[in-house]
């Protein structure tokens, strides 16, 4: 996960993706400390996809929503272990980690289970009912080795899966309860020795470190019974021998799961539903990667962003109201969009959002790089039409002078040579002509209207006026905009024909021009932010 994103708007034009993009360069060498990556929240639109392609810059990574998610919370130091380590060996891990529950691996690394504290505290219940029987879960001598922390003196390492005893009685008495292949544990009674061994005992558990005599070790072998030298006492011994069955006949079988990127706020009531109060998280392969506690879920750090060249909701990355916003810099009016703390805000009256990163590269003594400064000279061209735009100030034209130098081009050329390559939109779909370039606006307690625009070098979109307005009055009705507006704004005669979906007379109130047909004609009307948006947020 990155330390911040850094992101523009929904259906991102070139001014937002190349600020993201410029805006994150600076801040990964002004703050190294923080790993700052460019995002888009859309699709590149053609103008862009030039830009990028003319310039060598990366596409910024594609950001879905902020909404926390199993990767951001999950913790990722935990203790695992195979389904056939001992449960002693998982209780005393769970005891040093101080953790209630160890995710349980196949030899493939693939998670088949959990052990849990209640699990433990369930078998040592159960044992203590009866006789210990291991015939539907046999144990291998080795762990039983292990887990007493003794010795194998004869015999060899092999599973064992009868009844465990510990021998308190006569000799002479022990076969009328013990079976060949059961378990015997026994201090330094060599008679009881010999008569388990002759019983035929799989194992001979010998407690207190007593060693077998010679005659007793030749019986055993002769036999086929394994011994085991413990040093700790007969009970003790027993209990752990309990123990030393393998984990995964104790363990949850089924544990709840989760992916990297599913959201913490539908996970949350599963966790808090199972008795462990946990989700392992799961790679690809079955694999863990995290857990996801009731402690993740307390207070968890929210994802951080840092806006650019927008600061309303809507507009904005789904999500962002449970965000950390970390910065915001933009050249439109202060939008809708909330911090919970103080954070830095810039909303500069300039014609783009680029020539405000710019100006913050050259202020810390710094130079873009030069595919970075190529998509910079791209996004405020874009912005200003060329520097044409009423929203075009000085400073739009003295980064323009500097990129130019620093680039050694002609920024007219560049910028003709752009809008010439992504203005014929003559046969692309209706729906993606409105849909390329759309902001919604909220005004007052509960309606949102949105203006789309699109720029044309000469009028080629005349002729499907009737299509774009059938296709703005769909979205307006699926989408339940108040409004729906398309800027047709063709930047040789410097105008533009605004298709309205809706109300329009609060639209011909705000411009003074009745509409034909929808259309109204608003000749030197070319910037929504200037000219279209503030009137049209004042009108509803």
């Amino acid at each position: 996960m990155a330390d911040i994103y850094v992101t523009g708007h929904r259906n991102p034009d070139l001014d937002s993706v190349a600020s993201a993009i410029g805006y994150a360069e600076l801040k990964r060498r002004l703050d190294p400390a923080n790993d700052y990556v460019a995002a888009r929240l859309g699709a590149a639109n053609a103008q862009t996809e030039w830009a990028l392609e003319r310039s060598g810059a990366r596409a910024p990574v594609l950001l879905p929503h902020v909404h926390l998610r199993a990767r951001d919370v999950m913790h990722q130091a935990y203790t695992t272990a195979t389904q056939d380590t001992p449960i002693r060996e998982v209780g005393l891990t769970m005891a040093r980690e101080n953790v209630d529950l160890v995710p349980i691996l196949d030899d493939a690394g693939v998670l088949v289970g959990l052990v849990t504290e209640k699990g433990l505290a369930h078998r040592y219940i159960r044992e203590s009912q009866g006789v210990s029987d291991f015939s539907e879960r046999p144990v291998n001598v080795s762990a039983i080795v292990q887990t007493v922390r003794g010795e194998l003196v004869a015999g060899d390492d092999r599973a064992v899966d009868g009844r465990l005893w510990v021998v308190s009685m006569e000799a002479t008495t022990m076969g009328a309860l013990m079976k060949p292949g059961d378990i015997v544990v026994v201090g330094d009674r060599r008679d009881a020795q010999r008569q388990g061994i002759q019983i035929g005992a799989a194992l001979l558990v010998l407690s207190n470190g007593v060693v077998p005599d010679a005659g007793t070790l030749a019986l055993a072998e002769e036999r086929g019974t394994a011994v085991v030298v413990s040093p700790l006492d007969s009970y003790v011994t027993s209990r752990m021998i309990q123990l030393s069955v393998p984990c995964r006949t104790i363990m949850t079988s089924d544990p709840l799961t989760a992916e990297p990127d599913d959201l913490v706020s539908e996970l949350t009531q599963q966790v808090l539903e199972v008795y462990y109060r946990a989700a392992v998280v799961l790679d690809g392969a079955r694999a863990p990667i995290g857990m996801v506690s009731r402690r993740s879920l307390i207070n968890p750090r929210r994802r951080r962003v840092l806006l650019v060249d927008h600061a309303e909701t809507a507009q904005s990355v789904p999500g962002v109201e449970d965000a950390e916003i970390v910065e915001i810099l933009d050249h439109h009016h202060i939008g809708s969009v909330e911090t919970t703390v103080p954070v830095t805000a810039t909303f500069d009256p300039i014609g783009s959002t680029a020539t405000l990163v710019v100006e913050r590269f050259r202020l810390n003594g710094m130079e873009p790089m030069p595919t970075t400064a190529t998509a910079l000279l791209a996004a405020v061209l874009s912005d200003t039409v060329i520097l044409s735009s009423p929203t075009t100030t000085d400073r739009d034209h003295a980064v323009v002078r500097y990129l130019e130098l620093l680039l050694q081009c002609d920024a007219t050329e560049f910028g003709t040579a752009m809008f010439e390559a992504s203005s014929d939109v003559a046969d692309v779909p209706a729906r993606e002509i409105i849909d390329r370039d759309a902001k919604e606006y909220e005004v007052g307690s509960d309606a949102t209207i949105c203006i789309a625009q699109i720029e044309t070098v000469g009028q080629v979109l005349l002729e499907r006026t009737s299509e774009l307005l059938e296709a703005l009055e769909e979205l307006r009705l699926s989408r339940g905009y108040a409004l729906f507006a398309l800027m047709v704004t063709d930047i040789a005669s410097k105008g533009t024909q605004l298709l309205v979906a809706g109300n329009r007379a609060p639209v011909e109130r705000a411009f003074a021009v009745e509409s034909l047909d929808g259309v109204l004609d608003l000749p030197g009307v070319m910037s929504r932010k200037k000219q279209v948006a503030p009137k049209l947020l004042a009108a509803y």
